[in-house]
């Protein structure tokens, strides 16, 4: 009785992990192919912005003092600064005469949104991290099945077939996890160094912002006492 119900489940299970074969290594074939492209877009990125972008941020800071927006908008054009972080800064330059609190929210959200497009860009390369070894010991154990079976008997070929396909995935997996990984870690290394740049750059212009706000003030209720 429990051999009749258990044999169509089984004859089920195999069935449905033998068609996740064909999905399995094709996904195992595209995780390859994306990781050269990323590749190749991290060499881009390193030879054609990062390699290049050298900015003094202490120097930059000590520039910010004692000018006017204006300015300090011309010091930040004329650095080499990412365009980002350019346009970042700029977007809070063009609505400094805001409040201060009002300021300081429009710098988390320029800060957050920052933030939110580099994790897009990792996140990409985390997943196949996380998946290329799950896939990549799929493709592996489901050929081994019908090898075990070719070995009962006696089917060497089909075995070594098996056997093939199944390094074969594990390298694959493997081989696009490793260089995801090896990604992620870098370009994460390059984003956290720009945001805590862009970070000290908007606290500095909102300091600049609030000292001049309080001049304003100051005159004003000169002008009033006079």
């Amino acid at each position: 009785m429990t051999g009749a119900i258990l044999t169509p489940l089984k004859e089920m299970m195999h069935a449905i992990s033998s068609g996740l074969l064909a999905p399995t290594i094709a996904i195992l074939l595209l995780f390859v192919a994306f990781m050269v492209i990323e590749l190749g877009g991290l060499l881009v990125e390193f030879l054609m912005e990062r390699r290049k972008v050298k900015v003094n941020l202490p120097e930059l800071l000590d520039a910010f003092q004692k000018k006017d927006a204006g300015e300090i908008m011309d010091e930040i054009e004329n650095s080499r600064l990412f365009r980002r972080q350019k346009a970042a800064l700029r977007e809070l330059i063009d609505y400094g005469s805001l409040p201060a609190a009002s300021l300081q929210a429009l710098a988390r959200r320029l800060l957050a949104g920052e933030e939110l497009h580099y994790a897009r860009i990792t996140n990409r390369t985390d997943l196949v991290a996380r998946l290329g070894p799950m896939l990549g010991l799929m493709a592996t154990l489901i050929p081994l099945g019908p090898g075990m079976i070719a070995l009962g008997q006696g089917d060497t070929r089909t075995l070594a077939d098996s056997l093939l396909t199944a390094f074969d995935a594990t390298v694959s997996g493997l081989a696009a996890a490793g260089v995801a990984f090896a990604i992620s870690r870098l370009r994460k290394r390059w984003y956290e160094e720009y945001l805590s740049s862009l970070e000290a750059l908007m606290e500095s212009l909102l300091e600049v912002f609030a000292r001049a706000r309080g001049i304003e003030e100051q005159k004003t209720q000169n002008a009033k006492d006079a």
